[in-house]
């Protein structure tokens, strides 16, 4: 039983798929288990049918055994009755001889039943230590499938949060924002540009104004006007 050998057959973790699965170590996991369960149901039932034959045999040393004692209680019987009367002595001792011979086979049988309950019991030995490695070896590999289920969530779990990382590296999200903190700095140098033209604009109409300072000559000249429609210009 070459269960390594087996974990690792080519194709066999998903004959029915289009997917190549070699490499994918939990479906080469799962497809080990499967083949062990297999030999654990072949050894149970291989266990349960040797121990039946096992069984069978002792209870056959059994029967022979008390075959052998049974003829020999006829033989002592027998030769009794001959030495008693009973029976003719020769023909006494013929059935002696008779029943002798079956304890022998009685005894010769019972030997062979006897051999073969050892061979099957030793059998049954193997077998069940067999099934005691599978059993360690299902719950072993069972075991680290769940460990290897658990590392592969975690490492998919990893692998995503730092492909997102790199997504939002590559698309350049730092260097947009760097651009458009230095587009509100512009529009920002712009806006306060825009109010120093206004304020200096602002600035240069008063200064004129008052440098030409009209609306103060403007009212002298409406004042004269005034005056003088009313005579009452001044004499010089």
């Amino acid at each position: 039983m070459n269960i390594f050998k087996r974990l690792f057959k080519i194709g066999q973790a998903e004959a029915n798929s289009a997917i190549d699965h070699m490499e994918d170590p939990i479906k080469m996991t799962e497809q080990g288990l499967r083949d062990l369960q297999e030999d654990l149901n072949k050894n149970m039932e291989a266990l349960a049918q040797v121990k039946a034959l096992a069984i069978r045999a002792k209870n056959d040393k059994d029967t022979y055994l008390e075959k052998k004692d049974d003829y020999h209680n006829k033989a002592v019987l027998i030769l009794k009755k001959g030495a008693s009367g009973e029976m003719e002595k020769e023909e006494a001792d013929r059935l002696a001889k008779q029943a002798l011979i079956k304890k022998e086979e009685a005894q010769s049988q019972a030997d062979r039943s006897g051999n073969e309950a050892v061979k099957f019991n030793d059998n049954v030995a193997q077998l069940e230590r067999n099934i005691q490695t599978i059993k360690s070896n299902i719950s072993q590999w069972e075991n680290e499938l769940r460990t290897l289920k658990a590392r592969v969530k975690v490492s998919n779990a990893t692998k995503s949060l730092n492909k997102q990382m790199a997504e939002i590296d590559s698309s350049s999200t730092v260097s947009m924002l760097e651009r458009m903190k230095e587009k509100v700095a512009q529009e920002e140098a712009l806006a306060e540009a825009y109010g120093d033209i206004a304020n200096a604009t602002t600035s240069i109409d008063e200064e004129l104004d008052k440098a030409a300072n009209s609306t103060e000559a403007n009212a002298d000249g409406e004042l004269d006007k005034l005056k003088e429609q009313l005579g009452m210009n001044d004499t010089k």
